[in-house]
């Protein structure tokens, strides 16, 4: 007696025969593609396009000033797009590009200063969100070439920490991403010289807290300068309480060793709406996921004509 035909094992056979055969750029685009429009994908960028709009409601964004981005697995990134006001975002805005700033997916030109995002993804491997902004008391100190005082409020103490500042550079260039390069690891907080600040975190929420956490110091600072009296410092005991509690934590700070950040705080190998996507393909592929399905089910249809025939 002949065994029944099983046609999902069929179409699992076909696909993955047709994916072997597909070139290797075209099968990876059709994953990246997979990605992008994933559910995934989706909850990501209406997060984005809330926190812009929080960015932009506080006035850390004008124009079409500030960038938002969120690392998708080990390969891509979903970037905001360039010439678009944080706070009008909608979900058809977003590329998806790869490591090596090719847009893979989306039909928007990306923001030219992803190139500062991808600098700080490559560098820290935990970041998963990055936020470039100017948020105005924040970006006073930066086109001073002053930092802020530390040791002063705990939040800053705990969340952020000691600030670096980088030298201007031109935005969008490759000189000026690089800039981040020394810092991006011991300081999820930088202040960019004479531009505006860039916060890296394991949301894009989080990321924002960052934003109005330094901003608000940073106005903070200003204000109790102005009153005249000297400012009085934490303890240094202290401050050695509100380490321990960032080690737990797991943010980074310059004043910790890194090597103790705990280990559910660190990027997963593979992590792409569980898609192990491999290396990102820099020529765009015409073959889709949907193209890939209906050759399967097509020749799937033909195999189970052919063997009802046989019986």
């Amino acid at each position: 007696m002949p065994h029944p035909v099983n046609r999902t094992l069929i179409q699992e056979i076909l696909r993955e025969a047709v994916m072997r055969c597909l070139p290797k750029t075209a099968a990876l685009d059709a994953a990246a593609e997979e990605i992008h429009r994933s559910t995934a994908a989706l909850r990501i960028k209406e997060e984005i396009i809330r926190v812009g709009k929080k960015l932009w409601e506080r006035q850390y964004v004008d124009g079409n000033g500030g960038n938002i981005s969120y690392r998708i697995g080990q390969e891509y990134v979903i970037c905001t797009p360039t010439m678009c006001s944080k706070g009008d975002l909608v979900p058809e805005d977003f590329s998806l590009i790869n490591m090596d700033n090719v847009r893979v997916c989306g039909d928007r030109p990306h923001t030219s200063e992803v190139l500062l995002h991808l600098e700080i993804y490559k560098a820290v491997p935990q970041a998963r969100a990055v936020i470039h902004c100017h948020p105005p008391h924040a970006t006073a100190y930066a086109i001073t070439g002053l930092v802020p005082p530390g040791n002063v409020i705990p939040e800053q103490e705990v969340f952020i920490g000691p600030l670096a500042i980088t030298p201007y550079e031109t935005p969008g260039t490759q000189k000026f991403a690089e800039t981040v390069r020394p810092y991006a690891q011991k300081h999820n907080t930088i202040l960019l010289g004479n531009h505006g600040i860039v916060c890296w975190a394991d949301t894009v929420t989080h990321a924002e807290w960052l934003v109005e956490i330094v901003d608000t110091y940073c106005r903070t600072i200003m204000l109790a300068q102005s009153l005249g009296s000297p400012i009085k410092n934490i303890a240094a005991d202290k401050i050695a309480d509100l380490l321990e509690i960032k080690r737990r934590l797991g943010f980074p700070d310059c004043r910790l060793d890194e090597s103790t950040a705990p280990a559910e705080f660190r990027l997963p190998a593979s992590d792409a709406c569980g898609v192990n996507v491999g290396n990102a393909a820099n020529e765009k592929s015409t073959v889709s996921p949907q193209e890939i399905e209906n050759l399967v089910a097509k020749i799937t249809a033909q195999v189970m004509e052919l063997l009802s025939e046989k019986e």
